[in-house]
């Protein structure tokens, strides 16, 4: 197989790899969306074995490594390589009101779902009205309900 040289392909490859190359661990992308009582993050990890996965939890800071390893056939030359590997990390802080005890996770078809469920102290609630008087609950007046 022959490889065209383009300059302007070549000079983009290596100017991104001057600036995005980082020998530290990569970001993964990811999505955070609110889902009834509980947060959903989806992170993208294509071809990272699950087993390589770290989550943890450390007071409200959310952890998320894992590894992706290549295989490197011996004998092969390269004619472009832009398949990432090494470390991934991403580190979320998750604030108040997460019922951290319940974080949950699975790997399918390339992404890492993280459950995170919202605790019930920051779930919302009605909260009743008492009558100062008699402690009983205040109802509502037909033209309150009516207005």
């Amino acid at each position: 197989m022959t490889m065209k040289f383009d300059p302007f392909r070549d000079l983009d490859r290596v100017t991104g790899a001057l600036l995005n190359g980082r020998p530290g661990p990569r970001l993964m992308p990811m999505d955070l969306y609110r889902e009834q009582d509980h947060y959903v993050l989806a992170a993208d990890l294509p071809g990272i074995d699950p087993g390589s996965v770290d989550i943890d939890v450390d007071g409200q800071l959310l952890t998320i490594r894992a590894e992706r390893t290549l295989g490197a056939a011996e004998g092969v030359k390269w004619l472009t390589r832009e398949r990432e590997s090494g470390s991934f990390l991403r580190q979320l802080n998750l604030g108040q009101g997460i019922d951290t005890d319940g974080i949950s996770a699975r790997y399918e078809n390339g992404v890492l779902s993280v459950m995170i469920p919202v605790s019930e102290r920051a779930k919302p609630r009605k909260i009743q009205v008492l009558d100062a008087g008699t402690s009983a609950p205040v109802k509502a007046s037909q033209e309150a309900v009516e207005a």
